[in-house]
């Protein structure tokens, strides 16, 4: 006889957890038991379901690495009783918080499946119960016995995508989210099709959940007209370790004197300078453009085709793991869960 999967429901808050109030119109939080009633089919599954949700709903603009490092020993505590994963979470943050899982659960060898929705569940037109159907077949999906997916994933209006090459690109449209430099692990229609040749390979490692973080982080983003005052500011921000580049097209810069000084400054104090292009799709490509040779030159790191989430979140877990100057470029620079392309 065919064992069921077993799927852990996480339930964080954020819109998909909503109710409109009848008398004023605001949206508040309602628990998960209020969440169930709204959508009967998840009592139809054939699937071991079962739930925890957080005491107090987070609103996503809210979460925080306090927040993820609770969600990984959450899982790490329930990984052996469940084959998958489904967190419930606000929209606005989800990439961060799936990008930081990803680095955080090492050798994850199950689904983690991160969705929410852009309507709260009380409203008629909500497309909250289908993302949340879908993920959890998703998260119980098996093939030969075998979980289909092994990664942190987002599942948001038909597709599903890895999570730290994700992007929240709309708040006005269900298709919220967007990975424009790898392609959809799988697409929802009438059957789930799944993206084999997508897909991180599974590991036969244990599980080693990482929840060590380090957020002494800033972020110098790139405009015409940046003065050297309030660059100078961000560069000498007091206890910072590494500032996001956010450059122009393949990682191109300002070639002025000030601005070049103003970065190895900075690097010779042991600050890391990680760059990554404002575009929404492409890659940096240091020394492509003579705007840009001069960061290679004097040691900014390449972010290559990182998101921003995730390279905000690779930071904080790099960071975290103490170790010296250049293995820390060396781990920033190396593809460690599919975040960065070949």
């Amino acid at each position: 006889m065919r064992k069921k999967s077993s799927v852990l429901l996480i339930y964080t808050g954020g819109t998909i957890g909503m109710m409109q109030d009848a008398k004023s119109g605001e949206l508040k939080p309602f628990d998960f038991k209020s969440l169930s009633k709204q959508i009967p089919e998840l009592h139809k599954f054939d699937i071991d379901l079962s739930a925890i949700a957080f005491e107090e709903p987070i609103d996503s603009s809210n979460m925080n690495p306090d927040i993820w490092i609770e969600l990984v020993q959450i899982i790490q505590k329930n990984y052996n009783k469940h084959d998958g994963f489904v967190i419930l979470h606000g929209s606005d943050t989800m990439s961060y918080t799936a990008s930081a899982l990803s680095f955080m659960l090492e050798n994850l060898n199950k689904p983690v499946v991160l969705t929410g929705s852009q309507l709260p569940i009380g409203i008629i037109r909500t497309d909250g119960k289908e993302n949340l159907i879908t993920a959890i077949e998703i998260a119980g999906a098996k093939e030969k016995g075998e979980s289909i997916i092994r990664e942190v994933c987002v599942y948001f209006e038909y597709k599903l995508y890895r999570g730290n090459r994700t992007f929240k690109y709309n708040s006005a449209h269900f298709d919220a989210f967007k990975s424009p430099n790898y392609p959809a692990l799988a697409e929802a229609g009438v059957n789930i099709h799944y993206n084999k040749n997508a897909r991180l390979k599974p590991t036969k490692k244990a599980l080693i959940s990482h929840t060590k973080l380090d957020n002494d982080i800033t972020v110098l983003k790139l405009f015409p007209g940046i003065s050297k005052k309030i660059t100078s500011a961000i560069l000498n921000t007091p206890g910072i370790k590494a500032v996001i580049l956010e450059t122009f097209g393949a990682g191109n810069a300002s070639t002025d004197a000030w601005f070049t000084d103003e970065l190895k400054k900075a690097i010779a104090k042991g600050i890391i300078i990680l760059n990554i292009t404002q575009c929404a799709e492409g890659s940096v490509i240091q020394g492509m453009y003579e705007t840009s040779a001069h960061l290679k030159k004097i040691g900014v790191v390449s972010g290559a085709d990182l998101t921003f989430e995730s390279a905000v979140t690779k930071l904080m877990f790099v960071l975290g793991q103490k170790l010296t100057h250049q293995k820390t470029i060396a781990l920033l620079q190396k593809n460690l869960r599919g975040e960065l392309s070949n």
